[in-house]
């Protein structure tokens, strides 16, 4: 309905604006911490440790962060929730664009792994649940969903051709324009889809609210929990997405380093590679996935995509000439369908009063991975790239980390989509109910 979609266009335009600002930095912001940390030298540990510390901190508070967000987002709205998230992704970059020095690159980690706690991931996990409230059919959400992450890659690739052509030296200002547009834009136009509930609390002495709000989160994320654990669709899918984000956000921590001090890859062929996978993901989104879904379900779609990831990660660790990068990054185009098959199944096994728990719940066991990815990357990248390493497989670790899609390849294989009851617990009556609609078949 006309309704729907401008609702969806208030929140979507804000968001591509936020997806192609920060895709402008990726390839430029190798260059300039290995030239700030690292001067006139090929490869820089340094940077790739950071880059490990900053990752592995996150990881460990958006454990906590993420399912409180989903949950804050049920209580109190999705519109500040967003609001919060997308506004803190300011700062780190405008210290960039206004300095580039060795300390400046020091305090940007330290800034940006504060931000990133609050909005990595946290922004398109609240973006999907807007979603989900907007659309109430739901065999029409999947095809919503595809068409977010599929806007999501038509915005890197924008990103990537703005990073290709405009100088270095002027991207990182115009990052932070954008970035400040977006909750601009959004305390504009967007409409609230939650109604707030009258607080009984409110006069409260200060103690007694903050024990209750404690007992509250801890009640609320127990509720979540037993949502996931009582529905085999939402046990196995966690675990799916664990082990996908384990292998994949190990690798994408380190494979620009990689690039760079292998093949010697730039800020120029680090966007041309970006935007190759950018270009075909749009199509794979779009038009692909919610073609072949009536033909061969969302199972077939995720295992597929799997498979894709796998052959990507295989392909990057063995790379023997700077050509097989493009090649396998080209798997992109169908490892890309792993989010939306996934969101999807998430919200074919939840109600729509738990949207934001479990989909938060999930993004927080996927920030697990986060967290211990590159507790191991990070040295091990480190040191099969330097002389001293014990054979030579410059990309070993990237292999090591394809073995974590391995896993969730066969895990997704096991997943039961034929199994429709789950239990709802509130309070403390259980109740059973039959999940919604398949979304994707």
């Amino acid at each position: 309905s006309m309704k729907e979609l401008r609702s969806l266009v208030h929140l979507l335009l804000p968001l591509c604006t936020h997806w192609i600002a920060e895709e402008m930095t990726v390839s430029v912001l190798v260059d300039v911490t290995t030239n700030a940390l690292c001067p006139a030298q090929k490869t820089c540990s340094e940077a790739i440790y950071l880059n490990g510390i900053q990752q592995t901190v996150v990881g460990i508070f958006k454990m906590i962060v993420l399912p409180l967000m989903g949950q804050l987002a049920d209580e109190y709205g999705r519109k500040p929730l967003l609001l919060l998230t997308i506004s803190t992704t300011i700062f780190p970059f405008a210290l960039i664009a206004v300095n580039q020095s060795r300390g400046a690159v020091y305090a940007y980690y330290a800034i940006r792994t504060i931000c990133n706690v609050l909005s990595q991931g946290s922004i398109f996990t609240i973006s999907i649940i807007y979603a989900a409230d907007v659309v109430d059919d739901g065999s029409k959400r999947a095809v919503v969903f595809s068409w977010m992450t599929g806007l999501m890659s038509a915005s890197h690739v924008v990103g990537d051709l703005i990073a290709r052509f405009l100088p270095s030296q002027y991207i990182f200002e115009a990052c932070s324009s954008l970035l400040i547009f977006c909750p601009i834009y959004l305390s504009l136009f967007l409409q609230e889809t939650v109604v707030r509930s009258e607080k009984l609390d409110q006069n409260l002495p200060l103690l007694r609210k903050t024990v209750k709000v404690v007992r509250d989160r801890f009640h609320s994320m127990k509720h979540a929990v037993d949502i996931v654990t009582d529905s085999s669709i939402l046990k196995c899918i966690s675990l799916v997405s664990f082990f996908y984000e384990l292998g994949t956000s190990a690798i994408n921590s380190v494979l620009s380093y990689y690039l760079k001090s292998v093949f010697g890859f730039n800020k120029n062929q680090l966007s041309e590679l970006n935007m190759m996978v950018g270009v075909g993901s749009i199509f794979s989104q779009l038009v692909l996935l919610p073609l072949l879904n009536p033909l061969v379900g969302e199972k077939a779609i995720l295992c597929i995509a799997l498979l894709a990831s796998i052959g990507h990660g295989l392909l990057s660790g063995l790379a023997w000439s700077s050509w097989v990068p493009y090649l396998s990054s080209s798997f992109g185009i169908i490892f890309i369908l792993v989010k939306p098959a996934t969101y999807a199944v998430i919200s074919r096994g939840t109600n729509s009063a738990d949207q934001g728990k479990v989909q938060g719940f999930v993004a927080g066991v996927q920030s697990i991975a986060d967290m211990l990815s590159p507790l191991a990357m990070s040295p091990l990248t480190t040191w099969f790239l330097s002389s001293s390493a014990p054979f030579d497989c410059k990309g070993f670790s990237i292999l090591l980390a394809s073995m974590g899609m391995v896993v969730s390849f066969f895990l997704a294989s096991t997943l039961n989509l034929r199994d429709s009851s789950k239990k709802k617990i509130t309070g403390e009556e259980d109740r059973s109910e039959n999940i919604e609609a398949p979304l994707l078949a």
